[in-house]
């Protein structure tokens, strides 16, 4: 299935989250002068306008980005933040940066990126997005990408998977999947991104990765009211297996903020 387009939720409170965490991630390893593998299994399109038609309809973005940035959620020297600036000193006030664009902006020139997505329309205006950044862009399964790149050149480095769960048995083969991920990448961060639905459908799977003790594992959430009216997302989740040093106290920074929502 290849319907889910990410302008309509670009900017929300689960990408908050999600940008949050991996911006913080990001820049923690790139403090060590070793350079870095980035690895994105679903990229989406990298660049997003949030005063798009698409952005505007739902009004995600206003309850999620817009809204942290107006309170201050992230100070000046936040990784986040610094993404933030140089996104938009480029592409613009409204413009808001995807995970891949993120990491472009965090990473340095000795550092690589793989970024793949399925979608043909994504991956054409991803590859356009990213190729001033000199990312190597895929069209093709991010799954299949991930197990023909491990382990990577260079070996440090992080993963984020970040699916759309449009098939529902994503739920149940994650776990597996990102098992066999750390076997052949045993010192690799792999970020996995869940949404929070009214219907619980991620538990068993939350449930299923904490119970195979992978190494330096944390698993964070955050609850936040519904987008609109019968919509089933209720809260973001985060499944980071070899977590760097300081993240739990990035997580806790992250609840505080997130209880400030009604």
């Amino acid at each position: 299935m290849l319907s889910y387009q990410h302008i309509y939720h670009a900017g929300n409170l689960a990408d908050v989250q999600k940008h949050a965490l991996l911006a913080w991630m990001l820049g923690y390893l790139a403090q060590k002068d070793k350079p870095l593998s980035y690895i994105e299994t679903h990229s989406g399109r990298g660049l997003y306008q949030l005063d798009a038609a698409e952005s505007r309809r739902t009004g995600e973005a206003a309850a999620g980005i817009e809204r942290a940035q107006a309170e201050g959620w992230f100070d000046a020297h936040h990784p986040l933040s610094q993404a933030l600036r140089q996104v938009q000193s480029r592409h613009g006030a409204a413009a808001y940066p995807g995970s891949p664009m993120i990491a472009a902006n965090l990473l340095r020139k000795s550092d690589s990126l793989h970024l793949a997505e399925l979608h043909p329309r994504e991956y054409a205006a991803l590859a356009a997005a990213m190729r001033p950044y000199g990312a190597k862009t895929y069209q093709q399964d991010g799954f299949e990408l991930a197990q023909s790149l491990l382990p990577p050149t260079p070996r440090r480095g992080l993963m984020l998977i970040d699916p759309s769960y449009e098939v529902k048995s994503d739920y149940d083969r994650l776990p597996g999947i990102i098992a066999k991920l750390h076997r052949k990448w045993n010192v690799g961060v792999i970020a996995l991104w869940y949404p929070i639905l009214t219907d619980r459908r991620q538990a068993a799977m939350v449930s299923e990765l904490k119970s195979q003790n992978l190494s330096k594992s944390i698993c964070h959430e955050v609850p936040f009211p519904a987008a609109r009216e019968g919509h089933r997302m209720v809260g973001s989740g985060m499944f980071v297996v070899n977590a760097p040093f300081g993240f739990a106290d990035e997580t806790h920074k992250l609840d505080t903020l997130f209880s400030r929502l009604k």
